[in-house]
């Protein structure tokens, strides 16, 4: 009889349970595509129309999700990422857009440049003694101006994933000097340089063509570098830190959770398209999968969790109802 009574008031001795207002929907928007472009490697997601993006936004919040984080795949690149900032870019666009038909949506924007340069690094490339490389001080110039042109656009969180030393600060104070008090940072002060990326680099053409990210992400191993570079960000005025990729890191997200502010957790594309393409070929139930994927990112410390399944699990908490 006790086994019994367990099982049927068992949701309400959940220590932790998901909600819709714990997810972050990642989309794409292409500035070349005239209607949704599959992308190959992660089924079910799309690089969307600047002309589409608005219906997404107006499906997803009807749906009962808050907030988005768009990336911009541009129509040309160069060296300098100058389609980066500019006033009518694809992401500023589809800010505007957004805001204009979803107006309570929370818009968060990815701060890079890899997406916008012809070598697919996220800054300035230079010579260094080592040969070509990211050179920090002169991108965060870049990434500055960026993070003021999403919130002239009307961003409400912007999100600087370079990892450059530096850049929360660069950035805060750019944003502060244009009169953007209250735009948010979250910063992706816990980046791993993971093999999880690869499906993302497809999604947003941002792959690189020489070297690796190495020199300014982190290794898997160091934990301890790992918070330091938190802590930093923090330091530098971050009001939300992440850790990307989420599933193989809980143990750093459930640490950095320690420093006091908000935590964000990524779970990245390569994590998505393991489960999809494990749940396609019978090996595992995808929506359990997914969903305990999820409440246990929410158990080592997320507030957010940033998820290509987003839509998926907030239709599967409605059916839980």
């Amino acid at each position: 009889m006790r086994r019994l009574r367990r099982r049927r008031i068992q949701p309400i001795l959940r220590e932790h349970a998901l909600g819709k207002d714990d997810l972050v929907v990642p989309l794409f928007v292409d500035e070349c595509a005239d209607t949704p472009v599959p992308i190959e490697s992660m089924p079910g997601q799309f690089r969307y129309p600047v002309s589409s993006i608005a219906g997404v936004a107006r499906r997803l919040r009807q749906k009962g999700l808050t907030a988005l984080l768009l990336f911009g795949i541009p129509a040309t690149k160069d060296s300098r990422a100058s389609g980066a900032y500019a006033e009518n870019g694809v992401v500023q666009r589809a800010i505007r857009e957004v805001r204009n038909a979803v107006p309570e949506m929370v818009i968060c924007t990815d701060v890079c440049a890899c997406e916008y340069t012809d070598h697919g690094h996220c800054g300035i490339v230079g010579e260094t003694s080592e040969g070509p490389d990211l050179l920090n001080d002169p991108s965060l110039s870049l990434m500055q101006r960026i993070a003021v042109s999403h919130a002239d656009a009307g961003a409400d969180i912007v999100a600087p994933s370079s990892m450059l030393d530096g850049v929360v600060g660069a950035i805060r104070t750019g944003l502060d000097q244009e009169g953007h008090h209250s735009v948010l940072i979250m910063s992706y002060s816990t980046k791993f340089a993971s093999a999880f990326y690869g499906p993302f680099r497809e999604a947003a053409g941002s792959g690189y063509s020489f070297g690796d990210r190495t020199t300014y992400q982190i290794q898997p191993g160091n934990a301890r570098e790992a918070f330091r570079e938190s802590e930093l960000d923090a330091e530098e005025g971050a009001d939300i830190l992440m850790v990307k990729p989420a599933g193989l890191y809980l143990d750093i997200l459930a640490d950095i959770r320690s420093i006091g502010l908000p935590v964000a957790a990524y779970q990245v594309s390569g994590e998505y398209a393991c489960l999809k393409a494990a749940g396609a070929r019978g090996w595992i139930d995808e929506r359990k999968a997914v969903m305990e994927s999820l409440v246990c990112i929410k158990r080592a410390g997320a507030d957010l969790i940033i998820s290509y399944f987003a839509e998926d699990a907030a239709g599967w908490l409605d059916e839980e109802q």
